[in-house]
């Protein structure tokens, strides 16, 4: 099939293991493939660029969202699709983004569609973990990488059309994967909160862990995936659970407070 008027922009630091898997599903669709990496030791480059002639470029670490931007700048095709190496076009998405491509319908300057995680052996369909819809095709150019370090967001210039197929999610393989992140983003959002001169709260730290599992669990219905559904909700409610306690820990442990300070 004809390859679209498209570039893939990536990122990544060490990911020969899963790249492969992300590249398979939009090689036949990319007009050019941009990977921007930082710091690989596994020759996550060499295979983007001898195995799938993506055009590689060495960058050191800014962040995800400002990492994700430099990215952006590099794309010369009218149209951009933004994917981390974890992630895959099911075949469903790839034939409804060369659809949606080939249309070039001028009322839209982008798409979103759901995107479905892999969890324990099984893909999680409910909950906080799903539909998860991402904005991630652009007109070049129209869209821009915004939100916080910790939770970016593509920022459209313009509409964008509701696609329906999955982009499929593989992250973190293991359960010790996902609680090292939790630490990863509690940092992260705790000199947001400083920098943004908040207090802790005691309410926030006790109701908002309660209500996200509430939400999750029962009113996005995790119940229905079992005993990862079970997990990912108890996860998400412990992860908000820890990040809120941050700053009652930075205002009560001078070793905390040494290490985050407040940027001017």
């Amino acid at each position: 099939m004809n390859r679209l008027p498209l570039s893939v922009c990536l990122i990544a630091h060490n990911e020969a293991a899963r790249i492969r898997r992300c590249l398979d599903s939009v090689k036949p669709l990319a007009g050019e493939i941009i990977l921007v990496y930082n710091d690989c030791t596994d020759g996550t480059e060499a295979i983007a660029r001898d195995e799938y002639g993506a055009q590689t470029f060495p960058e050191s670490w800014h962040g995800h969202r400002d990492q994700k931007n430099i990215a952006l700048d590099k794309a010369t095709q009218p149209w951009t699709l933004c994917l981390d190496c974890d992630e895959e076009l099911s075949p469903e998405l790839a034939a409804e983004l060369r659809a949606f491509i080939e249309a070039n319908d001028e009322a839209f300057n982008g798409a979103s569609f759901p995107r479905k995680v892999w969890f324990l052996g099984r893909w999680i369909t409910h909950g906080d973990w799903y539909p998860d819809r991402s904005l991630r095709l652009i007109r070049t150019g129209k869209g821009r990488w915004g939100g916080s370090r910790e939770h970016d967001r593509m920022e459209l210039d313009g509409s964008a059309k509701s696609l329906t197929a999955d982009l499929h999610h593989y992250t973190n393989p293991t359960l010790n994967d996902q609680i090292e992140k939790i630490n990863y983003f509690a940092d992260i959002y705790l000199q947001r909160q400083l920098d943004a001169g908040k207090k802790w709260s005691l309410i926030h730290t006790v109701f908002r862990p309660l209500w996200r599992f509430f939400r999750a669990y029962i009113l996005r219905r995790g119940f229905l995936d079992g005993f990862p559904g079970l997990y990912a909700a108890v996860l998400t409610s412990f992860a908000t659970f820890v990040r809120h306690s941050r700053l009652y820990e930075h205002a009560t442990t001078p070793e905390v407070r040494e290490k985050f300070q407040p940027k001017r």
